[in-house]
C-alpha cells in the first residue's frame, strides 16, 4: 500500500518556494502538482489549521477557534492558550478536546497509524493526535509524547532534545532524524507527519525576508532534501507520496494594538460580570466572547469595534443574531458551538516591507516590523501546497482553489479509506494519477458587503469567498470607516 508523508513548512508563502531559497522543494515542484490557489483556515493561525488539516473541517466544526481561545464547557471566564498542558487538561475535563474524528482515529479503525512529529508549539504537536493513548499511533515533540511512555524511549535512543534557537535548525535536524530513522523506517505508518517550526519562527522574532528568515528557510530546505534522498535510498519513493503544505502565508506588522486594554477602556468588563467581553487575542484576529445570547453586548461591541481605525471584518456567531454592518460566522467556517460571539480580522493593506514581501497588518502583539499572520488579509490566506508520488500527476500547476481541509479528504481517497465522517474539506481529484483535467473543475468566487453608519460616517466590509462544490475557501476580507 502506497503510504503518505506530509511535511509542514510553519509560516512558509508561496514566493519562497524558489530555486535560490529552496532548491530541493523547488525541484519537487517542478516535477509533481503545484497548487497556486491554495488557502488556511480563517483565523489563519497554526492550531486552528492543524486541527482542520487532521479532522477535514473548518474551526466551526472541530471546535478549536484559534492559538488562543474560550471553551466555555472547560472554563466560561476566561480565554486560554492552546498549549500542552493546557489542552490535556481541557480533555480531561471535558472529554474532548476536538469535536471530529482525526486522521488518526480515522486510521486506526481500518487498522493503520497517524504518527507526527515536530518542534514547533506544544499545542501543534497535541492536536496531531490527541487520543493516540486511546487510538494509537504517536506524536512526538520536545516537551511531550503521545503515548506518554514513548518519551523515555526516544530519549535513552536519540538523547536529548537541543535547545531552541532562531533558527530552529538543530531541532529540525533532530526531528528529521527520529522521522526517517524511527518514524518511517521502524513504524512505517500509513501516514507521517513532520512539522518544522521554520520560517515562523525566525520571521516572528524578524522581518519577513531578513536574513534571519532566509537562512531560516534555505536550512528547512536542506532538511527536505535529506527527507528526499532518505525515500531515494531506502527504495521508498516509488511507494510513498510526499505533500508538503503551509499552516499560513505572512504579513508584516503595521502597529500593535493593546485590544484587550481598549476594551476595558470602552467599559466592558472581564470576569462573568453583567456585560463582559472575553477577548482572546491572536496576532491579525481578535475573538471577543460574550455570555451566550447576549445581543444587546454583542451589538455594542460591534458599533465600538466598527468605529476604530484598526478594525478589518467583522463576523458574528448566530448565537447573537444579526448586528448591522457585520457578516455571518458561518461565511468563514466559523460557526459552531465553540466559536466566538464575534470575531474580527485587524485592517491590513498590500505595501510591501522593506524585503519587497506584501502586505501589513494591525496586529495584538510582536513588533511593528517583524512578521505576523491571523488576519483575513489575502496575502495570509494563501499559502503553500505541493504534492508529488505515484499517486499524483507530474509536472502540473493547478489553479483550482484548495485549501487545508482538503488534505484529509484527499489522503483518506489515496488509501482508498471511504466511509468516514462528512468534512468541509474535498478530495483533491484533479491533482490525483486519473482524476480530471483541473481546468475542468467547476469553482466559483462571490464577494459579501456589508455597512453600517455610525453618525457622519459608515463602516464597510466585504470578505471575498471561493467555493468548489460545497467546499468553500475565505480569499481575503477588510473594513474600515469612511
Amino acid at each position: 500500500m502506497t503510504s503518505v508523508v506530509i511535511m509542514v513548512f510553519d509560516g512558509l508563502q508561496p514566493s519562497q518556494v524558489n530555486p535560490e531559497l529552496m532548491p530541493n522543494l523547488s525541484a519537487m515542484a517542478e516535477s509533481g502538482v503545484t497548487f497556486t490557489n491554495h488557502h488556511p483556515v480563517f483565523p489563519s493561525v497554526t492550531r486552528a489549521n492543524v486541527a482542520s488539516m487532521v479532522t477535514g473541517l473548518t474551526p466551526g466544526g472541530h471546535g478549536l477557534a484559534a492559538n488562543r481561545l474560550m471553551i466555555r464547557d472547560f472554563n466560561p471566564n476566561q480565554a486560554i492558550p492552546a498549549l500542552e498542558p493546557e489542552l490535556t487538561q481541557v480533555a480531561e475535563k471535558t472529554g474532548r478536546v476536538l469535536l471530529a474524528p482525526t486522521l488518526a482515529e480515522i486510521l486506526s479503525r481500518h487498522g493503520h497509524e497517524y504518527i507526527a512529529i515536530g518542534a514547533g508549539t506544544s499545542g501543534n504537536a497535541y492536536l496531531q493526535n490527541p487520543t493516540a493513548e486511546e487510538f494509537g499511533g504517536a506524536t512526538i515533540h520536545p516537551e511531550f509524547t503521545l503515548p506518554r511512555s514513548l518519551n523515555q524511549q526516544l530519549f535513552e535512543r536519540f538523547g536529548p532534545w537541543p535547545d531552541e534557537a532562531r533558527p530552529n535548525t538543530v531541532r529540525t535536524a533532530h526531528s528529521m532524524r527520529i522521522f526517517t530513522e524511527y518514524i518511517l523506517a521502524e513504524r512505517n505508518p500509513a501516514v507521517a507527519m513532520i512539522w518544522s517550526s521554520e520560517p515562523d519562527k525566525s520571521q516572528h522574532a524578524a522581518p519577513v525576508g531578513s536574513s534571519l528568515s532566509q537562512g531560516a528557510i534555505r536550512d528547512a530546505d536542506g532538511q527536505f532534501g535529506e527527507l528526499m534522498d532518505w525515500l531515494r535510498r531506502t527504495g521508498r519513493e516509488g511507494d510513498t507520496d510526499v505533500m508538503v503544505a503551509s499552516d499560513h502565508g505572512y504579513s508584516t506588522i503595521s502597529q500593535v494594538i493593546d485590544i484587550e486594554a481598549l476594551v476595558r477602556g470602552a467599559g466592558f468588563p472581564g470576569g462573568g460580570e453583567p456585560g463582559c467581553v472575553a477577548v482572546a487575542t491572536n496576532g491579525g484576529t481578535a475573538l471577543f466572547y460574550t455570555r451566550p445570547g447576549d445581543h444587546d453586548t454583542a451589538q455594542r461591541l460591534a458599533f465600538w469595534l466598527m468605529a476604530q481605525p484598526w478594525c478589518g471584518s467583522l463576523t458574528v456567531s448566530d448565537s447573537v443574531g444579526e448586528i448591522p454592518g457585520t457578516l455571518p460566522a458561518s461565511l468563514v467556517g466559523n460557526q459552531g458551538p465553540r466559536c466566538p460571539e464575534i470575531a474580527m480580522s485587524f485592517r491590513w493593506d498590500s505595501t510591501a516591507n522593506g524585503s519587497g514581501y506584501p502586505g501589513t497588518v494591525y496586529s495584538t502583539g510582536g513588533a511593528p516590523g517583524n512578521g505576523q499572520h491571523g488576519s483575513m488579509s489575502k496575502h495570509e490566506m494563501n499559502n503553500v501546497l505541493l504534492a508529488w508520488g505515484p499517486s499524483f500527476k507530474q509536472k502540473i500547476t493547478v489553479d483550482t482553489p484548495s485549501g487545508n481541509v482538503d488534505l484529509a479528504p484527499t489522503v483518506l481517497r489515496i488509501l482508498g479509506i471511504t466511509g468516514g465522517p462528512p468534512m468541509d474539506g474535498r478530495v483533491l481529484e484533479e491533482a490525483l494519477s486519473g482524476g480530471p483535467d483541473p481546468t475542468s473543475v467547476v469553482s466559483s468566487t462571490e464577494v459579501h458587503q456589508a455597512e453600517h453608519r455610525l453618525g457622519q460616517q459608515v463602516y464597510s466590509q466585504s470578505i471575498k469567498v471561493a467555493s468548489v462544490g460545497t467546499t468553500v475557501y475565505v480569499d481575503e476580507g477588510n473594513g474600515a470607516l469612511a
